[in-house]
């Protein structure tokens, strides 16, 4: 017996040695999770004020299942001048540990003003790390510029990302039904003639800048697409004004409020598409001209009717009334006041009857975004006043000119008659 009981024990310490070998080969957290990293990308921005930032001697990153760890030298512009740890985000997520040779941001996927693009094989979660100086305390100067750098983490399609790392001893069959659910959402600045993403942030006031909404509802019923609500700030974190440009579950209330040229685009080019144009501007008194746009997406299936609650409307100042992307105008009526007190009465009398089910949007069928920061500046035409400028010269130049000629003839003229009058005295004496 005592034998046995000592195979037995033998038995399960190598079971547990063999177990954390594993787990160390291949790549196990604590938790029991597989740990994997994916590919990550570190852009350095094309500027001459930001020096180093973004090399890869001071900026590091890498893409985990649930989150990216991106790593900084302090010397980050490579000026000699260590930048500090409150002066770093990514998103608005401050640093959170350091050491005497490098500061370490871990943010998570979905969060941290973090973007995701689905693209054909892969999808990419972008980040923005962020330093902007603080001045030298007691001193109002500051010897570093701020600077950008931008950080991509790249996922297969394939493979499921999750904010929430889960460790089931088994699969429930509800699971398997809850990951169908699972919707793919994006929000992409578009270039000027919608054919692709613009390869810049950087817009003028008087543009139009290009937004497409859309999800990928792969092996999905059909679904709708709508874009409930949307927020323009100059920071990410939540600390500055907000405009609401979009509301009252989507109405395009700029295109009211300040009679500009914002709109949806109509038609829509695919159901689960939607594109529309935000006039440019900038926050009055805000010194920064970054701007930060967050946006609530959320889906309907195509089938259903389009209602309050669910649309697309654009204010059109020349016919003084609102428009419906899908064709229904009467949805667009409770834009000048609030569409959602109309519905939710409805829904709440439809839960009072007996009998009565009432559908409810899934969770998982809405999602918020935020893209940015996009650089917002005063349109500036210097070829146009050149060519004003010459084109006012002209005329003055070309006066001038004859005036000089004029005097020219008549200084000579005038030269002319005195020599004959000299030349006839002598003749007169005589």
């Amino acid at each position: 017996m005592a034998c046995k009981a000592m195979h037995q024990l033998l038995f399960l310490v190598f079971g547990l040695l063999t177990f954390n070998v594993v787990s160390v080969a291949f790549g196990y957290r604590r938790s029991g999770v597989p740990f994997k990293v994916h590919k990550a990308v570190v852009i350095q921005k094309e500027s001459l004020v930001q020096q180093r930032a973004g090399s890869p001697e001071t900026v590091s990153a890498q893409c985990t299942e649930w989150d990216v760890i991106v790593t900084i030298n302090p010397d980050l512009l490579g000026i000699q001048h260590p930048v500090q740890a409150s002066d770093l985000s990514v998103g608005g997520c401050g640093v959170t540990s350091q050491t005497p040779t490098a500061f370490v941001i871990e943010a998570p996927l979905q969060g941290c003003g973090s973007t995701v693009m689905m693209l054909t094989d892969e999808m990419v979660y972008t980040f923005t790390l962020d330093y902007i100086p603080s001045p030298i305390p007691g001193i109002p100067i500051i010897r570093t510029n701020p600077a950008v750098v931008q950080i991509e983490c790249h996922y297969p399609r394939n493979h499921n990302v999750s904010s929430n790392a889960l460790n089931p001893t088994w699969v429930p069959y509800t699971s398997t039904i809850s990951a169908q659910d699972v919707l793919g959402f994006s929000l992409i600045i578009m270039n000027s003639d919608w054919s692709g993403p613009s390869s810049s942030n950087v817009f003028y006031l008087g543009d139009l800048i290009n937004l497409q909404a859309s999800v990928d509802s792969t092996n999905h019923v059909p679904l709708l697409l709508f874009v409930d609500n949307c927020v323009a700030s100059s920071a990410s974190n939540g600390s500055a004004p907000i405009y609401t440009f979009i509301g009252n579950n989507g109405c395009f209330t700029d295109s009211k409020v300040t009679g500009s040229n914002s709109q949806f685009i109509t038609p829509r080019i695919a159901p689960s598409i939607l594109q529309f144009e935000l006039d440019a501007f900038r926050f009055y008194g805000v010194a920064t001209s970054s701007v930060f746009i967050t946006c609530r997406l959320k889906v309907t299936l195509a089938s259903q009717a389009i209602d309050n609650l669910n649309k697309a409307c654009t204010y059109i100042t020349g016919l003084s009334q609102w428009t419906s992307v899908d064709g229904s105008n009467q949805v667009c009526s409770c834009c000048d006041a609030s569409c959602a007190t109309g519905q939710k009465r409805r829904i709440e009398m439809a839960r009072r009857r007996p009998g009565r089910s009432v559908k409810t949007t899934p969770v998982e069928w809405e999602k918020t975004l935020v893209v940015g920061p996009l650089f917002l500046e005063g349109k500036h035409h210097p070829a146009v006043s050149e060519h004003l400028t010459a084109t006012e010269e002209k005329p003055a130049g070309s006066f001038m000119l004859f005036l000089g000629s004029m005097l020219v003839v008549l200084a000579l003229t005038c030269s002319a008659f005195l020599l004959y009058l000299l030349y006839q005295k002598p003749q007169i004496s005589n």
